[in-house]
């Protein structure tokens, strides 16, 4: 068993209000719920251009989570609403 994080910390430069960054982290996880991962925001829950979020999946093969993950900052990495800063991807 494997357990895959990508970890994003993301700047969101039309954000004036926390309903603002809400809404860009709800359209987040609505674009990913058919990869099948789990998805926190888990640093910077009071800046209003600044989240912090995790996205976890598990599978059998460490192949299959690389290959979702990827996947998955692909999507995200094509997004015009917000800038990823930084990523790392860790896997257990």
């Amino acid at each position: 068993m494997t357990i895959g994080v990508l970890r994003l910390e993301i700047l969101i430069p039309s954000s004036s209000s926390l309903k603002d960054k809400r809404m860009v982290l709800n359209s987040i996880r609505d674009r990913s719920k058919k990869f099948n991962i789990s998805i926190a925001e888990i640093e910077f829950q009071d800046k209003w251009q600044r989240a912090g979020i995790a996205i976890a999946t598990v599978s059998s093969t460490q192949t299959h989570v690389q290959e979702t993950l990827n996947k998955v900052f692909s999507k995200l990495d094509s997004d015009y609403k917000f800038e990823i800063i930084r990523y790392k991807f860790e896997y257990i």
